[in-house]
C-alpha cells in the first residue's frame, strides 16, 4: 500500500478531499543537479486533491485542516495504469487494422475513432467505480492537529 499524509481541504457527506503535495520522480533519481527539473517542481509547489470516501471505520468527524494519512493499495494503480494507457492504444490499433482495406485516410481515421471509444470506455468504467471502496484511497491514520494553512484558491 502506497501511503501519503495530506490535508483535509474539503468534507462532503459520503467522502472527503485531501490535499498532498505532488512528488516527482526527482527524488529517485541519479542526475540530481544536472537536471532544473528538481528546482522547477521545488518552485511551483503544485499540490494534487484526492477524494477519500468515508467508510464506517472513518465516520468519525472532520474538520478543514486536519491531517490525515490515506493509503492507495499498489494493485489498483497497476491496474488503473494499464486500463488508463492500454485500453486506448489497443482499441485505436483495433479501429486502424478494421477500417486499413479503405485506405489510409479509413485507417487514420478507424485509428482516431478506436482512440476516441477506448477513452469513452475508461470514462465510463471511472464513473461505475467511482463510489467503490476496492478502487479508492483509504483512510489509514487520523491526527487530530489542524494544520495553520490558507486555503483559498
Amino acid at each position: 500500500m502506497i501511503l501519503e499524509t495530506g490535508i483535509v481541504v474539503a468534507v462532503e457527506a459520503d467522502s472527503l478531499w485531501v490535499e498532498t503535495i505532488q512528488k516527482s520522480a526527482c527524488e529517485v533519481c541519479v542526475a540530481e543537479k544536472g537536471c532544473g527539473q528538481k528546482f522547477l517542481s521545488k518552485l511551483a509547489g503544485k499540490t494534487v486533491s484526492i477524494r477519500v470516501l468515508r467508510d464506517k471505520l472513518s465516520s468519525q468527524s472532520f474538520s478543514v485542516g486536519q491531517s490525515v494519512t490515506i493509503g492507495i493499495p499498489e494493485d489498483v494503480i497497476v491496474v488503473a495504469s494499464l486500463l488508463v494507457y492500454l485500453l486506448p492504444i489497443f482499441s485505436a490499433i483495433g479501429g486502424a487494422a478494421l477500417f486499413s482495406a479503405g485506405g489510409d485516410l479509413q485507417a487514420v481515421g478507424g485509428a482516431l475513432g478506436g482512440l476516441l471509444s477506448g477513452g469513452l470506455l475508461v470514462h465510463l468504467h471511472s464513473v461505475k467505480k467511482r463510489d467503490d471502496l476496492r478502487f479508492n484511497p483509504v483512510l489509514i491514520d487520523t491526527q487530530n492537529q489542524s494544520a495553520v494553512i490558507n486555503f483559498q484558491h
